[in-house]
């Protein structure tokens, strides 16, 4: 079976699912709004139909708008923030974290308490309500396995340093996504010395900056790279098209730093024009059967929730040893981080 075609026999399936799910929200009380506007950083095919069925199901008119894949979330966010006085969008669906929470520390993002709030670990949510996470990824590692014996596969990301793999390796540029995520994320953990020199060591070990996450998954599968870092919904698709490739969880032993995993998240952006709308589409999104959708769609997404019931067809935090982050932390890093990151980056 096609990708393409597993993606719209999915839309159809969950379409259909989802109109069944449930009871109305949105657009069922008198007074409620009847339009939302949803900026996603997450894929429009993986997007579109969670929210077309909602806005079929209660007849609340959905309005989206869309990033493109090389500047995810960036291009959504830098709107966002240039809205501010006059906000169009009502709810920023994010398909990572960092960039939401550089909206919450410019006091753009206003706090809401969905009703499945209790189900997320605090890891997850926001202490004073104005972001949600759900569906995550994990960052992991793709290997081509023509090119790289079982036995020298992997285990971690310092792996990516190996003089063996000079040449060999790849990743999107750190600067957007889940890669920027990634790297705030180690700058937090490690400090400023121990993240740069990572940096550093991986450019002198030639790195191949690709385009974007998808990029480093088909590099890995045609043999352009041995093995590079990406998200699991990309390294999915490879495997599931049959490419020779395998996916690495890095770091997952107990005494390793562990496998990130990044959540999609939710928030409501302060002044929305269309505050109950944002709520009760946000209510819906941040429950067990979207994430199941979400879990059973080609993305593969990891399901945070306790209370969603499916099974994943990736690993979990459940079933690998996740790394501790405090993503707040890692946000108040960028700054400096993307500094370094585009100092010895940006031609990449």
């Amino acid at each position: 079976m096609s990708k393409r075609l597993g993606v719209g026999l999915w839309l159809g399936a969950v379409i259909g699912w989802l109109l069944g799910c449930g009871q109305d929200q949105g657009g069922s009380v008198e007074g409620t709004p009847r339009r939302v506007v949803v900026y996603s950083a997450l894929d429009q095919e993986f997007a579109d139909p969670i929210l077309k069925a909602y806005q079929q199901r209660t007849g609340v008119e959905v309005r989206t708008k869309y990033d493109v894949e090389s500047t995810k979330t960036v291009g959504l966010t830098n709107l966002i923030i240039t809205e501010k006085a006059r906000p169009r969008c009502d709810l920023f669906w994010n398909n990572e974290i960092l960039n939401t929470l550089r909206l919450k520390e410019m006091g753009l993002l206003a706090p809401f308490r969905p009703s499945h709030a209790g189900d997320l670990s605090e890891t997850f949510q926001a202490k004073d309500g104005t972001w949600y996470g759900f569906a995550a990824r994990a960052r992991i590692l793709i290997v081509n396995t023509k090119l790289v014996p079982e036995a020298d596969r992997p285990k971690g990301i310092r792996d990516l340093l190996d003089p063996k793999w000079k040449g060999k390796i790849g990743m999107a540029k750190p600067l957007f996504g889940t890669t920027a995520t990634q790297a705030a994320c180690l700058f937090a953990a490690w400090g400023d010395d121990k993240a740069k020199q990572f940096f550093r060591d991986l450019k002198a070990n030639d790195v191949q900056i690709l385009a974007g996450n998808k990029q480093v998954a088909t590099a890995a599968g045609s043999g352009q790279i041995a093995f590079g870092l990406t998200d699991t919904d990309d390294a999915m698709g490879e495997v599931e098209a049959g490419s020779p490739v395998a996916i690495v969880y890095p770091d997952r032993a107990p005494e390793g730093i562990g496998t990130l995993f990044i959540p999609n998240t939710l928030a409501i952006i302060k002044g929305a024009p269309d505050l109950n709308a944002a709520q009760a589409l946000a209510d819906h999104l941040l429950s067990p059967e979207v994430e199941a959708a979400l879990a059973n769609g080609p993305s593969a997404q990891i399901p945070l929730l306790q209370s969603t019931e499916v099974s994943a067809r990736v690993e979990t935090p459940k079933t690998v040893h996740a790394m501790a982050v405090d993503f707040e932390a890692a946000a108040k890093v960028w700054d400096q981080t993307a500094a370094f990151l585009a100092s010895e980056f940006a031609g990449g």
